[in-house]
C-alpha cells in the first residue's frame, strides 16, 4: 500500500506544463505518478517521454486512446489520426518510445492509504476512448463500471480534460483534468490521492510556455496550438455540450 499518489492525465506532449508540475514539493514527495494516458500526442512528444523515463520506478505508466493512436500510426496499422497534431507527434517518437508505448497497460490497480483499491484507466475500465461525465446518468455510470471486483472502490479516469469527484453507485470517481489541455480554465490539472483527494491546479507562465513551444516545436502550426490551448480557448461548457452526446445521454434510457 502506497501512501501518497499524484496523478497526471492528459499530458498531451506539452513539456512546459508537466515541468511545472513535477516541480510541485507534493509531486517530488509522492510515493507513485500515475500517469492516465494521452502523454504524447502534442507538440514536445519526445521530449516528454525522455523526462518521465528519467524518474524511474516512482513513474506507473497507462496507455491513452492518443498514444495507442500514435503507435498504430507509425505501425501502418492506420492511416490517419483525427487529431491534427497526432501524425505529426509520431513522426517525431524514436523507436524506443514505441516499444514503451506498446507495452503500456490500458488499466492497473494500486492500494491507496485510506482509498483501498484504486483503479487507474485513461477513459473507463472497459475502453481508451467511452465518455463519461460528472453529470452522466447513473445508469450510464453502472454500465461501464459493470464487471468491477467489489473490493475497488475507487476508479481513477481522465479523457475528458476535466477535473471532478464524484459518487456514482458507490464508488468514488475521480477525474484529475489535463496538464495541457484544459477547458474552463487555465493551468495544469492534476489530482493527489491519500488519505483523501485533493484537486489541484499548477499555474504556470502562459507566455513563457508558449514562447517555449514556438521556439522547440517544429510543427507548422505551433503557435496557433499554443494560444488555444495553452489559454483554454474552449470552455467547459463547450467541452460539455461537445462531450454529452457522447455518453449517451440523448437515448431513451
Amino acid at each position: 500500500m502506497v501512501t501518497r499518489v499524484a496523478v497526471l492525465s492528459d499530458i498531451h506532449g506539452v513539456l512546459p506544463a508537466l515541468e511545472a508540475v513535477l516541480a510541485e514539493p507534493d509531486v517530488g514527495t509522492a510515493d507513485r505518478i500515475v500517469l492516465t494516458g494521452d502523454i504524447t500526442a502534442g507538440p514536445q512528444p519526445a521530449q516528454v517521454l525522455d523526462l518521465l523515463t528519467s524518474l524511474g520506478d516512482r513513474v506507473v505508466w497507462i496507455s491513452g486512446n492518443a498514444d495507442r493512436e500514435l503507435l498504430e500510426y507509425r505501425r501502418g496499422q492506420r492511416e490517419t489520426i483525427p487529431d491534427p497534431i497526432a501524425p505529426w507527434a509520431a513522426e517525431q517518437l524514436r523507436e524506443d518510445h514505441l516499444d514503451l508505448l506498446g507495452s503500456l497497460p490500458r488499466s492497473l490497480s494500486l492500494s491507496v492509504k485510506g482509498l483501498g483499491k484504486v483503479l487507474f484507466c485513461h477513459a473507463t475500465p472497459r475502453d481508451d476512448e467511452e465518455v463519461v461525465l460528472v453529470d452522466s446518468r447513473l445508469d450510464r455510470w453502472a454500465d461501464v463500471l459493470t464487471g468491477l471486483d467489489d473490493d475497488i472502490r475507487t476508479v481513477v479516469c481522465g479523457h475528458t480534460h476535466m477535473p471532478f469527484v464524484r459518487l456514482a453507485h458507490g464508488r468514488l470517481v475521480i477525474n484529475p483534468g489535463s496538464i495541457r489541455m484544459p477547458y474552463g480554465r487555465t493551468g495544469a490539472h492534476w489530482a493527489l490521492l491519500g488519505p483523501g483527494v485533493e484537486l489541484r491546479t499548477t499555474d504556470f507562465d502562459l507566455s513563457a510556455a508558449a514562447a517555449r513551444l514556438r521556439q522547440g516545436s517544429s510543427y507548422p502550426d505551433i503557435a496557433e496550438w499554443a494560444d488555444y490551448f495553452l489559454y483554454a480557448r474552449a470552455s467547459d461548457a463547450d467541452a460539455l455540450t461537445a462531450f454529452g452526446p457522447r455518453d449517451g445521454r440523448d437515448q431513451t434510457p
